[in-house]
């Protein structure tokens, strides 16, 4: 019964995303300030989901500093982005990869709503980036990251990489770990086609770091990760290489 729920559901929620996403984009560019932008860009999301059948529900949104703090999430799925998106307050700026600024349309949404873009490919602009982060969280501006830079098609949580935590270390700002749940099977695996699921954003409590320095940073992205695997109940995977490296 399952399977053939999802065969009927599959291209209906396809075709439904497909129809919604170029005017919720062409909404999103046409917003004449970051504010209104982000906060139709927010809208617009949890209105997608209703229309393909998706709760989405929020937990410990209380647990957010009013200040600046850099929110990290598990990455599960090609929504991930969008559904944090909505869940978290407009205040929040996301980074991303710089691949995602090609988009067509989608792109050009993300960078409209202040998306801040990462490459990992060039160490300088690696490094004129982070730089620009820390100037944002020194303004006291709040930042959301997926701190395992990509996602698999098989359930697990990835390393974390430690560039999100020698940021907090070094701006003395706390770690609130994130996990949503559900958007694996929502449209992840690699799936052209998306199944029904349930999503679930749950927010943990702020992590502090103990220093400023790169064995500081290390800690805190150790107890920011058990928080995330606490949160999101998926299984742990430690088999990607290079996940110290600074980026």
């Amino acid at each position: 019964m399952r399977r053939l729920l999802d065969l009927i559901y599959a291209p209906l929620a396809a075709l439904a995303l497909a129809l919604l996403i170029p005017p919720v984009c062409i909404a999103v560019i046409i917003g004449p300030t970051l504010t209104i932008r982000r906060e139709t860009g927010r809208f617009c999301v949890r209105l997608m989901m209703a229309c393909i059948g998706v709760p989405l529900r929020v937990r410990g949104i209380g647990n957010l500093p009013a200040g600046a703090a850099i929110v990290v999430c598990n990455h599960a799925s090609y929504v991930d982005g969008i559904v944090l998106t909505a869940a978290l307050p407009r205040r929040y700026s996301f980074v991303v990869q710089d691949g995602a600024a090609g988009w067509p349309l989608v792109g050009q949404c993300l960078t409209r709503m202040g998306v801040i873009y990462v490459n990992r490919r060039d160490a300088r602009a690696g490094a004129r980036t982070t730089r620009a982060l820390m100037h944002k969280l020194g303004a006291n501006e709040p930042l959301a990251i997926f701190a395992e830079g990509t996602f698999k098609p098989e359930p697990g949580l990835l390393p974390f990489k430690v560039g999100a935590f020698m940021m907090a270390a070094r701006c003395d700002v706390p770690v609130v770990p994130a996990a949503i749940r559900g958007s694996r099977r929502l449209y992840g695996g690699g799936r052209r086609l998306p199944r029904w699921s349930r999503l679930e954003i749950e927010i943990g409590r702020p992590l502090h770091p103990i220093g400023k320095d790169r064995d500081a940073a290390l800690v805190l992205r150790a107890e920011a990760r058990d928080a995330v695997l606490q949160l999101s109940g998926e299984p742990e995977r430690l088999d990607i290489a290079d996940a110290d490296r600074e980026d």
